[in-house]
């Protein structure tokens, strides 16, 4: 059974005359993002595969999640994530191999909020959180054979995670 572990951004910077793909991390974000690493490792949620967006603050946000990770996971930057729709996401999922067990997405809203809708159950979606927090993780098992057989409205959530719960005021 697939497991999808999608992972918002942290907290990230408006600066003045920087383009949305460039933003940097904010502080908080920079604060959080490790934080959030160590609770993914501490609950034993270490991913078999990683595919990050590759906006600034999506590969800052990977970096210092990861940081003291071990085993490292694979990772790669995959260009569909940035400013994707939930459709679009879905049908990255699956072209995921087969023997991928576990995969996690570091990605933006609101394609995020919006997969974690479409693939749950519609018991699950009704437990869903109004929001889906910067620096926040939905572990998502998928009942299904393979990811190229993932269906809406069929997994489970497993996990949700905010920094908030951890005691950090990320949001």
């Amino acid at each position: 059974m697939p497991r999808l572990m999608l992972f918002r951004h942290a907290k990230s910077a408006w600066p003045e005359g920087v383009a949305d793909r460039d933003r940097p991390l904010a502080p908080r974000g920079l604060h959080a993002a490790p934080a959030m690493g160590a609770f993914i490792a501490t609950r034993d949620l270490l991913p078999q595969r990683v595919l990050v967006s590759p906006a600034r603050r999506t590969v800052e946000t990977w970096i210092e999640m990861s940081r003291h990770w071990a085993p490292m996971p694979w990772q790669g930057f995959e260009e569909r994530i940035y400013h994707a729709a939930a459709e679009d996401l879905l049908a990255l999922l699956r072209e995921e191999d087969a023997a991928t067990a576990s995969l996690m997405l570091v990605g933006h809203n609101p394609g995020f909020e919006d997969l974690l809708a479409l693939l749950v159950t519609p018991q699950a979606r009704e437990r869903l959180p109004r929001k889906y927090p910067t620096a926040s993780l939905a572990v998502i098992d998928l009942p299904a054979a393979d990811w190229a057989r993932v269906a809406p409205g069929t997994g489970v959530l497993a996990h949700f995670a905010t920094p908030r719960a951890l005691g950090l005021e990320e949001d």
